[in-house]
């Protein structure tokens, strides 16, 4: 099958699943063909693929589809992505307050970290990540730690891929950032400098569910010239709190 086939497929199964309505949440197949003006067997083969996802479901007795479970899964995803950046956008922006420098909520999108919220710093020179920003995953401290808390067998299977050196130090053999990636787990929290960008700091730590699902992380960032010694051990504590303070607005509980 070509491409252009593949494209056709894709949209004419999403024609099928926005087909089915408040009003008529289930529907034949010779129905769905009808309304759509599709073939009644490019129906019928698209609904069996839906099927076997479990985007579509089918009634023995009237042999009609509807919305399968699968959708809720989805549904499930977004509202969680969403209702993280709205539990989280106070506290991130105590947090803004409280340092005086630039905060993020992010999440790991395949292997690499997206942006969903920022806080800009106070002081005229700003560093942050704006919304949707795509970063690595290995030299970000928000993706770095989002990585380290991943199954083994991701681990293992993002492990494999040719890590970009950004900076002198950034990290890109593989055996030294599986360790590296243990002990942030250990710590739980991240703190790295110089990796990403030269004379950057950047720490984050996770953000928990209900489920006690690691769902997001918050990151802190700036100058190495502002967050060294003393400081950047405070700050470490104070990103962790926020963390905790996100995980508990998100149902968490130890």
């Amino acid at each position: 099958m070509n491409n252009s086939s593949n494209l056709s497929s894709v949209e004419n199964a999403l024609k099928i699943l926005e087909c089915f309505t408040i009003d008529e949440t289930e529907k034949r197949v010779t129905q769905i063909a009808i309304e759509l003006d599709l073939a009644k067997s490019t129906v019928s083969r698209l609904l069996k693929t839906l099927l076997n996802k479990g985007y579509v479901k089918k009634n023995p007795e009237t042999q009609k589809y509807s919305l399968g479970t699968k959708i809720l899964t989805l549904y499930s995803s977004l509202m969680s992505e969403m209702e993280v950046v709205k539990e989280a956008h106070t506290i991130l922006e105590e947090l803004a307050h409280e340092t005086s420098e630039s905060v993020q909520l992010a999440e790991l999108e395949g292997s690499s970290v997206i942006y969903m919220e920022q806080i800009k710093s106070s002081y005229p020179i700003q560093i942050f990540a704006h919304i949707g920003r795509i970063n690595p995953i290995h030299c970000t401290s928000s993706g770095k730690l989002l990585f380290a808390y991943q199954k083994e067998s991701v681990i293992d299977k993002l492990l494999e891929m040719n890590f970009h050196r950004y900076t002198s130090s950034t990290v890109t053999n593989p055996v030294i950032l599986k360790e590296e990636l243990k002990e942030i787990k250990k710590l739980g929290y991240c703190y790295i400098q110089n990796e990403f960008i030269d004379g950057i700091v950047s720490i984050a730590a996770p953000i928990r569910d209900y489920n006690k699902n690691i769902i997001a992380a918050v990151s802190l960032v700036g100058p190495i010239q502002r967050i060294n010694g003393v400081k950047a051990q405070q700050f470490i504590n104070k990103v962790v709190e926020a963390s905790k303070k996100i995980s508990l607005k998100m149902g968490y509980r130890t």
